[in-house]
């Protein structure tokens, strides 16, 4: 390749035109393009890096879990009825589809392999504020997709996601559980909310998503523990292992914080650490319940009188 001269900017590159055998003036690359060291226009065909395969499981399993919750919450019953495992299924099948159908609308189409450009710094995500001003004049605009295709991929899985839900959803909510047309209503709030979640921050949520899994499952963890009407000790850790849905429930709170972990790619001797948060929880329930409060002071102000 010949010497090109520098082009401004980090994002800024040059197009050759097999026609003529000339080179572009800078500027943005194509969709599916990426600048190189030589300031040239490079086809992305690399193949993906676990991590961000990882990244996609992460940003796939995110809206199913909602799905899921608020599936849940609709329901507002102690097991799993027949209804409420249809629409559990039905939240499945929507996702796993629309994953996909966005693999396969990737290059290389109809091919659930992807090929993407690297990613190698936080900025990469966000080249519409790396538009450079040559000489204080007037600015050029190389604002492009350098992290081609994770952040399209995503807006188009969102997007599919919707409509799977409302092609399969009410039907399903009509005939099985009528209480679940609230769960989409709550679909129809947080795909969008995920959607410009993406947009704005799609660079920090791919640095912090094993972050996220763990701080996720933690909470949803104390969230589901703390709604139990019994607080006491004995009574958490028989429904833990008594009862098929709370089963089911902290299997998934683990799972999640398992992928955290694993996403790390760090020490996999931490996995052993997966089930402390119900264990700690469980243990330390009467140092915490309000209703143990509320007997010592009882008690202290009989006490006093």
């Amino acid at each position: 390749m010949e010497d090109l001269e520098r082009c401004p900017g980090l994002y800024c590159g040059r197009i050759f035109f097999e026609e003529n055998n000339t080179w572009s003036s800078c500027g943005a690359c194509p969709r599916g393009y990426r600048v190189n060291e030589s300031y040239a226009c490079d086809l992305c065909n690399e193949d993906q890096p676990m991590y961000n395969y990882l990244y996609l499981g992460f940003v796939a399993v995110l809206p199913l879990v909602m799905h899921w919750f608020f599936i849940d919450m609709a329901a507002k019953e102690r097991g799993f009825s027949r209804g409420q495992l249809i629409l559990h299924f039905s939240a499945l099948v929507e996702v796993v589809v629309a994953a996909v159908a966005t693999l396969l609308a990737m290059e290389p189409q109809w091919n659930l392999k992807i090929h993407s450009c690297r990613v190698t710094r936080l900025s990469d995500w966000y080249t519409l504020f790396h538009n450079p001003t040559p000489h204080y004049g007037k600015k050029l605009h190389c604002t492009q997709e350098a992290v081609y295709p994770l952040q399209t991929m995503v807006l188009l899985f969102y997007f599919l996601c919707l409509i799977n839900m409302m092609i399969m959803r009410p039907l399903l909510n009509k005939k099985f559980l009528k209480a679940g047309k609230s769960a989409v209503y709550c679909a129809l709030y947080f795909l969008p909310i995920l959607t410009v979640l993406h947009s704005v921050a799609g660079g920090l949520i791919y640095y912090a998503f094993p972050y996220l899994s763990i701080v996720i499952s933690m909470i949803s963890n104390a969230t589901h523990f703390s709604i139990k009407l019994d607080q006491s000790m004995k009574s958490l850790l028989k429904t833990s292992v008594t009862e098929i849905k709370n089963v089911v429930i902290i299997l998934g709170h683990w799972l999640l914080m398992a992928y955290g972990i694993l996403s790390l790619r760090q020490h996999y001797a931490f996995l052993a650490f997966v089930p402390f948060p119900a264990i700690f929880y469980i243990l330390t329930v009467k140092f915490t319940d309000p209703a143990e409060f509320r007997e010592k002071d009882r008690s202290t102000l009989d006490r006093l009188s």
